[in-house]
Order: C-alpha cells, then structure tokens, then sequence
C-alpha cells in the first residue's frame, strides 16, 4: 500500500514538472455547491487509469453534506454489461477559498489524514444554469466534460472544448462518452 502511495505522489509530482505551457489552470471564481450538487453525466473524458473498466453510463452524484463537505457517488457499466461504483468526499482545497477549488478521496476515510489520498478536483467552467462543467485539475492529466444530460449540444460541448485548450488540456486525447 505503501508503496502504491508513493508511487502516485512521485507520478503527480513528475506530471506537474512536466508543464511547459506557461498558461495557468484557472478554476471559476466561485460555485454554489448547492446547486451543483446532484447527478451529472460524463460527456468525455481524458484516458485515465481508474476508469479504464467503464464503457459506457459514466455519472457522478454530488450531495452537499451538513459539514461543507460533498458525498461523491460515481458509477460506470463495463463492457460486461455489471455496475462499478466508488464512493468518496470532497473538500474544499483550502477552507476558506473558493468552492470551485475541491480535493476529493475515494480511499478510506481511517487515511484522511494522508495528503496523497486526495486529489485536486477543478471546476474550470460552468453553464450559467448549472447544466454543464468543465472538471480538471492543475497537472493536466485529469479533464470531465460533464452534463446533466447524457448528451450536451455542440455549442456547449464546443466552448468547454475550447476553455479546456485555452488552459493548455491534450482535448485531442478525449474520449467522447
């Protein structure tokens, strides 16, 4: 376990080295976590290793709980046609910043404690009706396209395609859901 831990710490550390772009990931000056809170749909995402088993109904449902903190709830169906779901929590990345700037662990709670078992989650757009966001994170290996909707319209899709690239995302590795 330990060394698994390791390795993700020294993987997220050579990934944020590895940013040359000069451009700033920025997330959304604020958000009410209220009304984010609920189910979404993965629209696309970038390839990554803990979601390489879900083929297709990606969603994450989001309940704002009584401490500030967000139950998180995702599922996927895999290929074989069985339900994968994960449950953890969300923070704020810093408790008296931004709502758009969370940390959220699917490990166990008993290893909250450990910085390394979160992991910085984004919110780099959002629709002004709260129908579609933009989810990443500064290293630039995480990226969600989400919607309320398994489908999101192409003038959505194609401004949070483009607020992905402007921050300096690879939107030419997205996988389209």
């Amino acid at each position: 376990m330990w060394v698994y831990v390791a390795l993700l710490t020294a993987t997220m550390a050579y990934a944020a080295a590895q940013d040359t772009s000069g451009v700033l990931v920025q997330p959304v000056a604020d958000v009410d976590l209220q009304r984010y809170s609920g189910r979404w749909h993965e629209v696309a995402r970038l390839p990554n290793r803990f979601q390489d088993r879900c083929a297709s109904e990606t969603t994450a449902e989001y309940a704002l709980l009584a401490n500030g903190q967000v139950q998180v709830v995702n599922r996927c169906r895999r290929a074989d046609g069985s339900l994968m779901q994960a449950e953890g929590r969300a923070r704020r990345a810093d408790r008296d910043g931004p709502a758009s700037r969370l940390e959220v662990r699917f490990a166990p709670r008993f290893l909250s404690f450990l910085p390394m078992v979160w992991g910085e989650y984004w919110i780099l757009d959002l629709t002004e009706d709260y129908s579609a966001a933009l989810v990443g994170e500064p290293g630039r290996e995480y990226l969600w396209l989400l919607s309320r909707t398994p489908t999101l319209d192409a003038p959505t899709r194609n401004r949070l395609v483009q607020v992905a690239r402007a921050q300096g995302f690879p939107v030419e590795r997205l996988l389209w859901s």
